[in-house]
């Protein structure tokens, strides 16, 4: 019989080392911050960038400058923004447009700056330039006919309401829409008709009075002058000023723009002309009447320093008769205006 193998003797058992014996569940240990990322050193710079830095330090300068900013008393913050001003200039204007090439029209392409800069000056009115500054007011009045008789309306409800009261009358008394639809058109070319007539009786009275002779009523009696706006050798504005002794005040008025060169600030330098001859001479104050209905007109005054003083829908202008017919289709409202230089 075959002998079978002789078993390996069987191997000894040993105890496990005490770090692989079997131990309990173990506690949960904290878990650990997650230390953050570390940023990268920034690289060395050359010498010549010392002023130059990575965009991120940039950014984490301005956030501690507008924390720092904030906290910082009123009078510090004032010192470090005028530090802050005076460490960066302020730009420079850009240049201005060149003009265009082709022909200039009347006036030359001075006029397109304000007043006083190139091409453009306010002086005294001279002998020869009667007819030229009688011209600007003969037009400058002559807009007033379509204002005042259209423009104007929008400032009289009562006269709105009134005509308003004619077109049912005619309707109730001709039942005819026709008849009544030719009602409104018909009063509006009697106000056309009566704004024309009045203005140019005004016209006739200024035309044959002051404006007759500007240097004797204005340039030679004390505390009157008369000036021009001067654009290339032609007249372009006018404005004068009247004294008046029992109030120390001076009176604006005659004030006109060429309307080929309105927009340019020429009104607006006419009438600081008249400010710094009331300034110069002592006057305490520098008044003003207007009936114009034009909003530009008002603005203008505000925009000098004018105080709104009032209005007036009963202001007689020089040429009106009063007669009903007037009343009934010619309004104007007259407004006030003052500046106060100084207190008396």
């Amino acid at each position: 019989a075959a002998q079978l193998p002789a078993r390996a003797p069987a191997a000894r058992l040993r105890p496990a080392p005490l770090s692989r014996r079997r131990r309990g569940p173990r506690a949960p240990r904290p878990a650990r911050a997650r230390a953050e990322p570390r940023r990268p050193r920034p690289a060395l710079r050359p010498a010549g960038c010392m002023h130059c830095g990575p965009p991120d330090m940039v950014c984490e300068t301005k956030i501690v400058a507008a924390e720092d900013h904030e906290a910082l008393p009123g009078a510090q913050k004032d010192a470090r923004l005028a530090a802050a001003g005076a460490r960066w200039p302020p730009l420079p204007a850009a240049p201005p447009p060149a003009p265009a090439p082709g022909p200039q029209p009347r006036g030359g392409a001075g006029g397109a700056g304000p007043p006083g800069g190139r091409g453009v000056h306010i002086r005294e009115f001279r002998a020869a330039e009667q007819e030229a500054a009688r011209r600007i007011f003969y037009d400058g009045i002559m807009e007033r006919i379509p204002n005042t008789a259209f423009r104007g309306l929008r400032q009289h409800p009562r006269t709105q309401l009134l005509y308003a009261l004619l077109a049912v009358l005619c309707f109730a008394l001709t039942r005819s829409l026709l008849l009544t639809s030719l009602v409104p058109a018909g009063l509006l070319g009697l106000r056309y008709y009566y704004s024309r007539k009045v203005v140019l009786a005004y016209l006739d009275c200024a035309l044959h009075s002051d404006m007759a002779d500007i240097e004797q009523y204005y340039m030679k009696p004390p505390g009157s002058c008369f000036w021009v706006a001067v654009l290339d050798g032609n007249v372009v504005g006018i404005v004068a000023a009247r004294a008046h002794e029992a109030d120390n005040t001076v009176e604006l008025l005659r004030m006109s723009v060429d309307a080929r060169f309105r927009g340019k600030g020429i009104a607006k330098a006419l009438g600081r002309k008249v400010l710094e001859f009331a300034l110069l001479h002592n006057y305490s104050a520098v008044v003003l009447g207007t009936t114009a209905v034009k909003v530009a007109a008002h603005k203008l005054y505000e925009s000098l320093g004018f105080r709104h003083m009032g209005s007036s829908d009963h202001y007689v202008l020089p040429g009106m008769t009063l007669s009903l017919a007037e009343r009934l289709f010619f309004q104007v409202r007259y407004h006030r205006y003052r500046l106060q230089l100084r207190e008396e």
